[in-house]
Order: structure tokens, then sequence, then C-alpha cells
């Protein structure tokens, strides 16, 4: 039996575990470098900015085993007006996949957008990742292939910073 429910403190570690078994099979293992500590910081903050969806597979009463996550935050359409859902890393184990597990979580985040009044649920996916593509194909979800995703790490990161001429207008409040 699924159940789903909100990740508590004394979850970071399997969240962590879970990340790197999701890094594993995207061959992105070198490039996590979270540890519990700034998973704890990020979850359980008294405003924390990002959640996480644990999946639990209950075999019995004694027997239940940690089978996925969703880990997500919320984003912001300025041409809808309203906030949304991106979806971070969506990961069911390989011995837990065909149980309807990566579908309900997603419609457990579907259901609190239209909860919240949400405007969409969004995530990317890697272009060569098959079996996922097809499985969110098959939920009705619609590649965005007009989007190029972007992104500035680490020396870029620091250049780019480092080109700044002025202050921030304003901080952004926690």
């Amino acid at each position: 039996m699924l159940r789903l429910r909100a990740a508590q403190e004394a979850d970071c570690d399997i969240i962590l575990q879970l990340i790197t078994e999701l890094a594993e099979y995207e061959q992105l293992r070198a490039e996590v470098v979270a540890d519990r500590a700034a998973l704890q910081s990020a979850l359980c903050a008294p405003s924390p900015r990002v959640f996480c969806t644990l999946a639990e597979w209950q075999n019995s009463l004694e027997d239940t085993s940690t089978a996925g996550f969703a880990l997500w935050f919320y984003n912001f359409s300025t041409f809808k007006g309203r906030h949304g859902i991106y979806l971070e890393d969506l990961f069911v184990r390989p011995e837990f996949r065909g149980r309807g597990i990566g579908r309900a979580l997603l419609q457990s985040l579907a259901q609190r957008c239209m909860t919240e009044g949400l405007a969409r649920l969004e995530w990317a996916v890697l272009d060569w990742n098959r079996p996922a593509l097809d499985f969110y194909a098959g939920l009705g979800a619609q590649a965005l292939t007009q989007w190029v995703p972007h992104r500035v790490t680490g020396e870029a990161l620091a250049q780019l910073a480092a080109q700044a001429t002025h202050a921030s207008p304003s901080r952004p409040q926690s």
C-alpha cells in the first residue's frame, strides 16, 4: 500500500540517499555536493523555500520502505500573474516502479496546484531519459521545445556577480 507524506527533519538522510540514487541513474553522481546539513537547513527552516513529499510502500505493518520522493518549490509566472510549482526532482526506486508511485506523486502536486489556485506544475527531463519522457507524455504533459534552459553556476556565477556595479535595489525577505 502506498502512503505519501511531507518529509520531516528525521528524513534528511533518506532524502539524501534518494538524491544520490537519482544522480547515479542520471549519470550525474559527481555533481552531488549536498549533505544532510544543507537539506535540513533548506527543508526544515522556519519558512522553508523547498519541500519534499516522500512515497512509502507498506507491504505489512512491520515492513515499510521509502519508495521515492518529489522535491519541489513554488515559482511564479509573470504571464499568469500567479504562483506555480516547479518539480526539481521526482524519483522512484527501480524496485518500486510500475506501481503508480510516480503518478501518485505528480497527482498530489497537481492537487496542491488546484487547491491553492496555482497556475501550473512544471519540471525538466533529461533529453535521453526516454522512459521518463514517455511516462510524462502519457500523463498529458507537453514538452516545451521552444524554451532552452540556461544555468550559471560555479566560476561563471562568481564572475557574473563580480561584475555587479551597484547594490541590489532590495534584499529578498526571508
